[in-house]
């Protein structure tokens, strides 16, 4: 678990980075997911960082300025609830062990907000998330304006929160980066169980159960994503997740999948044939994919901008859809024209954190942002050959994606996620001693 003093620190560096003035931000709301029933509860991201406090109906407030402190807003102690729900800390405790200067029953919010507000300079939150947030935002700061007889002055300016906030999660702490080595490594051994358990015949629902039993039995949250078990053809679709299609002998399977550990994701893609074996043009394709992740990998450093390792991962995907027929002419016209997009459609990677998909700017005034070190991100080139015009019909229904969790270090990169079997020969080794 992240230390409580680190999140204190935080709130102290968003204190600083403030100025002054008062930041509110809301956690996520419970959603109903049919009548009485509702949806996994998952917290907000922006909201967890800055405190770790995981219940419903929660909002913190950060006061910067001259009276620096940090508030926390609740849902009061209910023992008849708890009786139905389940343990809630209620303001008295929550404030004693997230290490808040004060806490308050959520009920009070509308109450307090006018008072807090009054006499800052500005309000920072996150807008245009959620209308009615907004509108409730602008409601307190009216109240405010309407006691300016009696001399209290309102915020002259709103503020967006994203920004400031997007940068201090960017950069990830040690105590971050090994909950997301551990996250990895549950994820690891997920992808190594759902390549012993492929067989023909076998519905892809049967592997995401074998992964989602992978995770939880190593104590991870729930799946940081809906994941993705694509076979044969339905591996072409990026985004597949029925995952209800058959097995079969001669398929490749893509397993998109990662769990997430204590808020942090993991995301790990790896692409292996069900029966154990690889096929010619399937071992192409999937060469091909292994080759241009290691020269996008390489090139994940300081120093280097975000495109960098992209770019390295397309040319090699171009000059090797060249080689194999897929393209015609020459690997500087491919990537000039993205004529590889036919075949390779998407980005090598993303920041990867307490989203999966996670804050921060790939640019900063126009031009890709160097790597740092600390940050967090996916290595994810793939190839998708869809049966058409021109396409060599002994690569049609390959899809191929090999993706693994990657942070710059000051000395280059490591692979948190580097123990799922990706060559060739470990797939297949790993899937044969399972089959003897």
């Amino acid at each position: 678990m992240i230390p409580i003093d680190i999140y204190v620190e935080r709130r102290r560096r968003l204190m600083d980075a403030m100025g002054g003035g008062v930041a509110v931000l809301p956690t996520a709301p419970e959603r109903i997911r049919n009548r009485d029933a509702h949806y996994p509860y998952r917290f907000d991201s922006y909201f967890y960082h800055l405190c770790g406090f995981r219940e419903p109906d929660a909002v913190l407030v950060v006061v910067a300025g001259k009276d620096r402190r940090s508030i926390l807003f609740c849902r009061e102690k209910d023992p008849e609830r708890e009786v139905w729900d389940g343990y809630r800390y209620g303001p008295g405790e929550a404030r004693t062990a997230f290490a808040f200067d004060e806490a308050y029953a959520i009920g009070m919010l509308d109450t307090r907000m006018p008072d807090l507000l009054a006499d800052q300079a500005t309000v920072h939150s996150h807008l245009g998330d959620d209308p009615a947030w907004d509108a409730r935002v602008i409601d307190w700061v009216n109240q405010v304006r309407s006691r300016a007889r009696s001399g209290v002055t309102a915020p002259r300016d709103v503020r967006d929160l994203h920004a400031v906030l997007d940068e201090m999660r960017l950069i990830k702490r040690p105590e971050e980066i090994d909950t997301m080595r551990r996250a990895a490594a549950i994820s690891v051994q997920a992808h190594q169980r759902a390549m012993r358990a492929s067989r023909a015949g076998r519905r892809e629902y049967e592997i995401e159960a074998e992964i989602v039993h992978e995770f939880r039995r190593h104590g991870a949250d729930a799946p940081a994503y809906t994941p993705i078990v694509a076979a044969g053809e339905r591996a072409c679709v990026l985004h597949y997740v029925s995952n209800d299609g058959v097995l079969k002998d001669g398929d490749l399977l893509l397993v998109d999948a990662g769990c997430e550990l204590e808020g942090y994701a993991s995301d790990i893609t790896r692409t292996f044939p069900v029966n154990g074996t690889f096929s010619g043009p399937q071992r192409d394709i999937y060469e091909l994919v292994l080759a241009a992740q290691a020269a996008a990998i390489g090139a994940v450093r300081p120093g280097n901008t975000w495109n960098m390792p992209h770019d390295a991962a397309v040319r090699v995907l171009a000059q090797g859809m060249i080689d194999l027929g897929l393209l015609q002419g020459a690997v500087d016209s491919a990537v000039e024209t993205e004529a590889y997009k036919k075949f390779y459609m998407h980005r090598t990677g993303h920041w990867l954190g307490l989203d999966v998909h996670d804050a921060g700017d790939y640019k900063r005034d126009g031009a890709w942002r160097a790597l740092e070190p600390g940050m967090v991100l996916t290595v994810e080139p793939g190839c998708y050959v869809r049966p058409g015009e021109g396409v060599p019909e002994r690569f049609a229904n390959i899809g191929v994606r090999v993706e693994d969790d990657v942070v710059v270090t000051a000395a280059g990169c490591e692979v948190l996620s580097a123990g799922a079997p990706k060559q060739v020969a470990d797939i297949e080794a790993l899937m044969r001693a399972d089959r003897e």
